[in-house]
């Protein structure tokens, strides 16, 4: 075999070339180009350093990485270089694409996607996430208002029938149908909601996959479709898949079958899993047939002993700062919300001894049961509030219950005993208002929006001013939650000045949480727009992002286009993120990464790193995927390994939806002074995804969730950052609300990285 004689070359000279040979290569690195995306991403930013990525020659997995950055990015300027990659690209670059293109949700996009989707030469996966991306872009540009009669765009309505046509053509397939097109399609036709979509979705109740049927009845459920009440029963008696069957409640419910009372009761008192259980009560619920009161309420008093007999026993053990809350906790409030709107105004005895039991065992925890209780014996529960009072000392959040039962008595007619009720009911509330402002422990902070939205739901006399005066509490979600009230209110010269002088206040002082800073932002445009532009210009300076972009929104109104100081104001916008300046004096909405955060957090691999939490019902794992969301991941390293999540309260399980966690605060609205940008992906929301919490787009922190069941309308709008296995599903669904994490310790193999 002859050889290619290579000559001798200088030293000098052989270093240059490897140093040329280093350099050409360096982009498909990972730990370059991915960085590089990172940075892109968390600035927001689309710009030549991105598209080159999009139009030169790379190599694939660069390609398929830009793409992903570019969605997440979701500048509707990339609709033509992203369009250009689905059509031409090989087939993972042409799935990424239409998955960004279903990121950006630009109408701009629709051609390209309808042109894919109607394509017959499309490899599978990419025709999967072009439907997807159908149901995105028509479900962000469809007429929110179509009832009164103006049409829809008609690419949306292209789109619509294009998700329609795929679900019929695999449909037809039978056997050789591509699953993952049929769950994305099904979930697309919930976000388009297309005419006609009922009776396609409906075709796949029957299908053979489990997770298919579920999907459909999900999504029937939100489409509240009446036209398969016959297949749901069926589904819901005799389906072996626990997840279908709920899902068959659901859509029941939705579609308002009073006829399948008898098999719901059954499901709901009956049936061996507890989310088909919760499901079917929640069903009642929607149906109000007093009917099933008995069984419901017998089944109720049989899950309440049950839970009394498990903490006598000690089978519940006492760890940390309080004992746990019985596993049947969740199902039992259930039931009671359930009651409460089943046999309202009835003082039905047995109901109230029970109500009365379960908030005793609750320790007065749980506002569903004094919603429920005041619902059904309203004079009955003005007595049992005096009585509560006059017990031991009330944890303060017994008394935050009871101010959300108070609330329900505004409701009460006009008889001389519903008008000294509700008379008795806003004395109540003015006395813990007087106490706040007194600076007492009851009620708390965090139950002062409850209060305020009381008032602001029986009106008295002179509660305006109250709302007003609420603006100048040190707490950011009062505040908010005072500028919110306020927007539903008399454009009037008061409310504005104080909303006005509240905003400059807040601007100043807000240093962890902008919730209040966008509530009063969004009170003065709808007060007064027109006089309020130097407020939004005063907005549009600040080093948070979200409120810069809120700023900007409303100096571009059409209404305010012409006003010289809005239109000098919207010129000299930046709307990039930019990085965290300590002298501004907080971190939120600014880029907090450094080189090094972005090296690291691109380095981790799935696989080598995991969170074990341990907790008042057991020790559960999550398994973190920095692939899939490296700097969420990072993010929740950090603060898991700084001990923030030790001893939380659990404040949030819905169900058969979500258990969540993450917040200091324990009302929802906390965090850790920070926001995060979403890392949407394509890992799906299965039962047991662990998901960031959200108030809007990039405001995760500390807050996140762990999936009972799969919930697909979450896909690719939340981000998902880790999994649960089944094994570990069984601790987590035991917690309730109340419950605590005690520990989160983080286990990382150093050597598993890129």
């Amino acid at each position: 075999m002859k050889k290619i004689a290579i000559p001798a070359l200088p030293g000098a000279i052989l270093l240059t070339l490897a140093f040329a040979i280093l350099a050409s290569a360096q982009v498909l690195r990972p730990g370059d180009y991915a960085v590089e995306m990172l940075k892109a991403e968390d600035a927001r930013r689309y710009d030549a350093a991105v598209e080159k990525f999009l139009t030169g020659k790379h190599e694939e997995r660069v390609v398929v990485r830009a793409l992903l950055a570019t969605g997440r990015i979701g500048d509707e300027r990339a609709v033509a270089a992203v369009s250009a990659l689905l059509k031409g690209g090989s087939p993972k670059v042409r799935e990424m694409a239409a998955f960004a293109l279903g990121e950006i949700e630009s109408i701009k996009a629709a051609d390209a996607i309808l042109e894919t989707l109607r394509a017959s030469d499309v490899p599978d996966a990419v025709r999967a996430r072009a439907v997807e991306a159908a149901g995105k872009i028509a479900g962000a540009n469809v007429n929110p208002v179509r009832v009164q009669g103006i049409a829809d765009n008609p690419k949306v309505v292209e789109l619509g029938d294009a998700i329609l046509d795929t679900l019929e053509a695999e449909e037809a397939k039978r056997m050789l149908r591509h699953r993952d097109t049929v769950l994305l399609g099904l979930t697309a036709a919930l976000r388009a909601r297309p005419d006609g979509g009922d009776a396609v979705v409906a075709l796949f109740l029957t299908n053979l996959d489990a997770r298919i049927r579920s999907d459909a009845a999900n999504t029937l459920a939100r489409l509240r479709a009446k036209n398969a009440n016959l297949a749901l029963r069926g589904m819901l008696m005799s389906d072996d898949d626990p997840t279908a069957r709920a899902n068959a409640a659901r859509a029941l419910g939705s579609a308002e079958d009073k006829e399948s009372i008898n098999i719901l009761i059954d499901a709901a008192t009956e049936d061996e899993d507890s989310r088909v259980r919760v499901s079917a009560i929640r069903t009642l619920a929607a149906l109000r047939d007093p009917y099933a009161v008995d069984r419901l309420l017998a089944h109720g008093e049989k899950l309440l002993a049950k839970a009394r007999t498990g903490s006598r026993s000690g089978r519940v053990t006492r760890q940390a700062k309080q004992a746990a809350s019985p596993a049947e906790k969740s199902e039992l409030l259930e039931i009671a919300t359930t009651l409460g709107r089943l046999i309202p105004k009835t003082n039905d005895a047995r109901t109230v001894k029970f109500l009365t039991a379960l908030g005793e065992a609750d320790r007065y925890r749980s506002p569903e049961t004094e919603i429920a209780f005041a619902r059904i014996a309203p004079k009955k529960y003005s007595e049992y509030l005096v009585a509560k009072d006059e017990k031991s000392k009330l944890a303060p959040w017994a008394v935050d219950a009871a101010l959300l039962g108070i609330r329900e008595l505004a409701g009460l007619g006009t008889t001389d005993e519903e008008i000294a009720l509700k008379k008795d009911a806003v004395e109540q509330l003015s006395k813990s208002l007087t106490r706040f402002a007194a600076g007492g422990q009851s009620p708390t902070a965090m139950s002062m929006p409850e209060l305020l939205q009381s008032l602001a739901v029986f009106k008295p006399e002179g509660y305006e001013r109250e709302i007003r005066e609420s603006l100048k509490y040190d707490d950011p979600i009062i505040r908010s939650t005072a500028a919110q009230i306020l927007e539903g209110l008399p454009a009037n010269a008061a409310n504005i000045d104080a909303l006005k002088a509240a905003f400059e206040r807040t601007f100043l002082i807000d240093k962890k949480y902008n919730d209040a800073p966008l509530a009063i932002l969004d009170a003065i445009f709808t007060m007064d727009k027109k006089g309020s532009v130097s407020t939004f210009v005063r907005a549009a300076n600040s080093p948070d992002h979200l409120v810069r972009q809120r700023a900007l929104r409303m100096l571009s109104d059409k209404d305010l286009q012409n006003v010289p100081e809005a239109v000098a104001a919207r010129s000299k916008i930046d709307m990039r993120v930019q990085p965290y300046e300590p002298k501004a004096g907080t971190k939120l909405g600014q880029i907090l990464n450094t080189d090094a955060d972005y090296r690291r957090a691109a380095a981790r691999k799935n696989g080598s790193v995991r969170a074990v939490l341990t907790t008042q019902k057991g020790t559960f794992t999550i398994d973190l995927l920095p692939e899939d969301a490296p700097l969420t991941v990072d993010n929740f390293v950090k603060l898991a390994r700084s001990g923030y999540f030790n001893g939380l309260e659990v404040h949030r399980v819905v169900p058969n939806f979500v258990m969540q966690d993450g917040d200091p605060r324990g009302d929802g609205n906390g965090g850790p002074g920070w926001t995060i940008r979403c890392e949407v992906n394509m890992v799906p929301y299965d039962r047991g995804a662990v998901g960031m919490a959200l108030s809007g787009k990039d405001t995760g922190g500390s807050q996140w969730f762990v999936t009972h069941s799969p919930q697909p309308h979450l896909d690719g709008g939340y981000t998902v950052f880790g999994r649960v296995n089944e094994t570990d599903m069984k601790v987590v669904d035991k917690i309730v609300r109340g419950d605590l994490i005690v520990s989160v310790r983080i286990v990382e193999d150093a050597l598993r990285r890129r």
